[in-house]
Protein backbone atom coordinates (compact mmCIF):
# COMPACT_ATOMS: atom_id res chain seq x y z
CA UNK A 1 0.00 0.00 0.00
CA UNK A 2 1.69 3.35 -0.74
CA UNK A 3 1.85 5.52 2.07
CA UNK A 4 4.61 8.83 3.24
CA UNK A 5 5.94 9.76 6.05
CA UNK A 6 3.90 12.64 7.17
CA UNK A 7 0.79 9.93 6.45
CA UNK A 8 -0.44 12.55 3.66
CA UNK A 9 -2.17 11.49 0.47
CA UNK A 10 0.75 11.25 -2.30
CA UNK A 11 1.22 14.33 -4.83
CA UNK A 12 3.25 15.70 -7.04
CA UNK A 13 7.04 15.00 -6.02
CA UNK A 14 5.84 12.04 -4.21
CA UNK A 15 5.69 10.25 -7.34
CA UNK A 16 9.33 10.70 -8.43
CA UNK A 17 11.13 7.37 -7.90
CA UNK A 18 14.80 9.42 -6.92
CA UNK A 19 15.97 6.88 -4.14
CA UNK A 20 18.33 4.95 -6.21
CA UNK A 21 16.73 2.05 -7.99
CA UNK A 22 19.13 2.31 -11.03
CA UNK A 23 20.99 4.34 -13.04
CA UNK A 24 22.19 4.19 -16.82
CA UNK A 25 25.69 1.88 -16.90
CA UNK A 26 27.70 1.08 -20.71
CA UNK A 27 25.90 2.35 -23.19
CA UNK A 28 21.82 2.76 -22.88
CA UNK A 29 21.97 -0.71 -20.08
CA UNK A 30 19.91 -0.02 -17.12
CA UNK A 31 21.79 -1.23 -13.67
CA UNK A 32 20.21 -1.93 -10.70
CA UNK A 33 21.28 -0.45 -7.58
CA UNK A 34 20.51 -0.68 -3.78
CA UNK A 35 17.52 1.58 -3.01
CA UNK A 36 16.37 2.41 -0.77
CA UNK A 37 14.43 -0.39 2.06
CA UNK A 38 13.90 -1.01 5.50
CA UNK A 39 13.30 -3.98 6.94
CA UNK A 40 10.82 -4.46 10.23
CA UNK A 41 8.76 -6.69 12.01
CA UNK A 42 5.41 -6.86 10.80
CA UNK A 43 2.77 -4.69 13.11
CA UNK A 44 0.21 -6.68 15.35
CA UNK A 45 -2.44 -5.77 12.52
CA UNK A 46 -0.53 -7.18 9.59
CA UNK A 47 0.34 -9.64 11.29
CA UNK A 48 -2.89 -10.68 11.89
CA UNK A 49 -4.27 -10.01 8.35
CA UNK A 50 -1.59 -12.82 7.09
CA UNK A 51 -1.87 -15.01 9.86
CA UNK A 52 -0.62 -18.41 9.18
CA UNK A 53 0.59 -17.10 5.44
CA UNK A 54 3.65 -15.68 7.11
CA UNK A 55 5.07 -18.79 7.14
CA UNK A 56 5.41 -18.67 3.39
CA UNK A 57 5.23 -14.56 2.67
CA UNK A 58 7.97 -14.67 4.73
CA UNK A 59 8.93 -13.62 9.09
CA UNK A 60 9.61 -9.93 8.18
CA UNK A 61 8.67 -7.30 5.96
CA UNK A 62 9.73 -3.98 4.51
CA UNK A 63 9.15 -0.19 3.41
CA UNK A 64 10.04 -0.01 -0.03
CA UNK A 65 10.62 3.64 -0.66
CA UNK A 66 10.41 5.79 -4.06
CA UNK A 67 11.79 8.75 -2.74
CA UNK A 68 12.76 10.25 1.03
CA UNK A 69 8.83 11.00 1.38
CA UNK A 70 6.81 8.19 -0.20
CA UNK A 71 7.15 4.23 -0.09
CA UNK A 72 5.03 1.15 0.18
CA UNK A 73 4.67 -0.28 3.31
CA UNK A 74 4.49 -3.72 4.50
CA UNK A 75 5.77 -5.54 1.42
CA UNK A 76 6.70 -8.82 2.87
CA UNK A 77 10.05 -10.02 2.67
CA UNK A 78 9.10 -13.04 0.52
CA UNK A 79 7.50 -10.71 -2.26
CA UNK A 80 10.68 -8.72 -1.98
CA UNK A 81 12.67 -11.38 -2.39
CA UNK A 82 10.94 -13.08 -5.27
CA UNK A 83 12.76 -13.69 -8.22
CA UNK A 84 12.42 -14.88 -12.12
CA UNK A 85 15.04 -15.66 -14.45
CA UNK A 86 17.27 -14.94 -11.70
CA UNK A 87 16.55 -11.02 -10.85
CA UNK A 88 14.41 -9.91 -7.80
CA UNK A 89 10.87 -8.82 -9.35
CA UNK A 90 10.11 -5.50 -8.08
CA UNK A 91 13.78 -4.62 -7.70
CA UNK A 92 13.96 -4.68 -11.34
CA UNK A 93 10.65 -2.87 -12.16
CA UNK A 94 11.88 0.11 -9.59
CA UNK A 95 15.24 0.10 -11.09
CA UNK A 96 13.38 1.01 -14.90
CA UNK A 97 11.51 3.66 -12.70
CA UNK A 98 14.19 5.37 -11.63
CA UNK A 99 13.48 9.11 -12.64
CA UNK A 100 16.55 9.33 -13.95
CA UNK A 101 15.85 6.18 -16.63
CA UNK A 102 11.99 7.47 -17.45
CA UNK A 103 12.57 10.97 -17.39
CA UNK A 104 9.53 11.71 -15.12
CA UNK A 105 7.27 10.53 -12.29
CA UNK A 106 5.55 7.57 -11.88
CA UNK A 107 1.41 8.24 -12.95
CA UNK A 108 -0.86 7.28 -10.23
CA UNK A 109 -1.51 4.17 -12.00
CA UNK A 110 2.20 2.56 -12.17
CA UNK A 111 2.30 2.95 -8.55
CA UNK A 112 -0.82 0.73 -8.14
CA UNK A 113 0.93 -1.26 -10.71
CA UNK A 114 3.94 -2.01 -7.93
CA UNK A 115 1.28 -3.05 -5.38
CA UNK A 116 -0.52 -5.34 -7.98
CA UNK A 117 2.44 -7.15 -9.07
CA UNK A 118 2.76 -7.88 -5.24
CA UNK A 119 0.08 -9.30 -4.65
CA UNK A 120 0.14 -11.39 -7.80
CA UNK A 121 3.47 -12.74 -6.28
CA UNK A 122 1.97 -13.05 -3.08
CA UNK A 123 -0.61 -14.81 -5.04
CA UNK A 124 2.23 -17.40 -7.00
CA UNK A 125 3.34 -18.11 -3.41
CA UNK A 126 0.55 -18.95 -1.99
CA UNK A 127 -0.61 -21.68 -4.38
CA UNK A 128 2.68 -22.92 -5.41
CA UNK A 129 2.79 -26.59 -4.28
CA UNK A 130 5.15 -27.09 -1.43
CA UNK A 131 9.11 -27.76 -2.21
CA UNK A 132 10.64 -31.30 -1.36
CA UNK A 133 13.77 -30.85 0.01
Amino acid sequence: MPDTVRGRYMAGEDFAVTAGWGHFGAGDAVMPRRGRIVERAYRPDERAVLAEHVAVLGETTFDVYLNGESFWRNVPSGLWDYRLGGYQVLKKWLSYREREILGRRLRTQEVQHFADTARRIAALLLTAPPLKG
